[in-house]
């Protein structure tokens, strides 16, 4: 231990004979190690916020969307065709196994009145299931019962924002809004769950029975969506397989025929949502990778033209019993500290740099434990790669030779 210490000590004095030098030559690696830190915390960040943004959606949901169909040579995407009906959805909640919750789903912007303010907000119809879907419990009140639905019960719940836009700081519970100039009483007042993967305020919506809201509002006989949990996240494979071929029966889709529906989960949304995260944390890993490699460059570099320079000191080291190894050891640790050096300070811009970004332009930023010290490893294995070549080469220098350097 005090025999590394002390070539350690002696590496450093080494380094420290031409301080710019040696800086220039961290340079390189503190890019590179700052560059792979920052990347990190970037795409680190991001996946988490998307995975909170998936989880409220509720757990092991599946979303079955009308649409995606081709008539006369003009396509319909996403709700553009009365592809889905209340008896498809009643047919998948009965028929397909590990199908445990179900909500039918109509919606549409619509402008609500209470007393003498009004709001522009999304109206949404739903089941008696849907708080138990999406895991949205009740700040108070109570919810949309099936009897509300079989009964076209106008009954309203009301997200955060809403209330807050209509009802300022009171209670709404009890009171009477009015959509489309039907009049709605507030049962319920939902916990508030924030902005969704777009950015939209998901607290920004009412909740009426799905029955009410096709009949008595929006005069509809098609869904929008169907919303679906599934028991286990195990199953969702196997159920989502047994919803395309259900609707696919239902709908009488000759083999061959795309489908007039599209079905997605929860993975596949957070997959699409973090595509585009995932191609910029390639490419920046790409240019970190680059500028580590040009940094190595550099160290070995250096370490040739300092070995040039102290050709004559290694020669009298091993006039007077130096032997070849220490020369290496030498070499090599002198590499390896000027690497980790450069790592150290890359690790720490690194760290700097992603609390910056989340300062100034409200990113999404996490440094995880093992970023640092694959940082800090990495250095390393960079300063032992390209230092090994110079510290070899200065082993096998002949003392005769080397003491005749002039």
């Amino acid at each position: 231990m005090k025999r590394l210490l002390s070539i350690i000590l002696v590496a450093m004095r080494a380094l420290r004979r031409n301080v710019l030098r040696t800086l220039l030559t961290m340079l390189g690696i503190i890019i590179g190690v700052a560059a792979t830190i920052g990347t990190i915390s970037i795409g680190t960040g991001a996946r988490m916020q998307v995975e909170q943004q998936i989880a409220t959606l509720g757990q092991n949901v599946i979303m079955v969307m009308a649409g995606n169909m081709s008539r006369g040579g003009m396509f319909s995407g996403m709700g553009g065709a009365p592809t889905l009906t209340l008896e498809d959805a009643l047919a998948l909640r009965n028929e397909v196994e590990g199908v445990v919750y179900m909500s039918p789903e109509v919606r549409s912007s619509v402008q609500i009145v209470a007393g003498n303010l009004n709001w522009n907000t999304t109206v949404m119809g739903v089941s008696h299931e849907y708080l138990d879907l999406r895991s949205w419990p009740l700040a108070e009140g109570e919810f949309i019962t099936d009897d509300d639905v079989r009964a076209n019960a106008r009954t309203a719940i009301l997200g955060q924002t809403t209330a807050k836009k209509l009802f300022e700081d009171s209670s709404p519970i009890g009171a009477v809004i009015r959509i489309k100039g039907v009049p709605f009483k507030v049962a319920g007042l939902l916990v508030s769950k924030g902005s969704n993967m777009m950015g939209n305020d998901q607290d920004d919506i009412v909740l009426v029975p799905y029955s009410t809201a096709m009949k008595r509002l929006f005069g509809q006989n098609f869904l929008r969506s169907v919303n679906l949990g599934a028991g286990d996240s195990s199953q969702i494979k196997e159920v989502t397989n047994q919803i395309s071929e259900l609707l696919r029966q239902r709908h009488r889709i000759l083999p061959g025929r795309d489908d007039d529906f599209m079905v997605r989960t929860q993975e596949e949304i957070a997959e699409f949502a973090t595509s585009t995260a995932k191609t910029m944390t390639a490419l920046l890993g790409a240019i970190a990778c680059v500028s580590l490699l040009v940094g190595g460059i550099g160290i070995m570099n250096i370490m040739l033209v300092s070995v040039t320079e102290r050709t004559r000191e290694i020669g009298i080291r091993l006039a007077v019993g130096a032997r070849r190894r220490d020369i290496l050891r030498q070499f090599l640790t002198e590499a390896v500290v000027l690497s980790l050096a450069g790592g150290l300070i890359g690790i720490a811009v690194g760290v700097g740099l992603s609390m910056a970004l989340a300062a100034q332009f409200n990113w999404p930023t996490f440094t995880p434990t093992w970023a640092i010290v694959l940082g800090f490893l990495f250095s390393a294995a960079i300063g032992v790669f390209f230092g090994y070549y110079p510290a070899r080469k200065a082993a096998q220098l002949d003392p005769i030779e080397a003491l005749r350097y002039e």
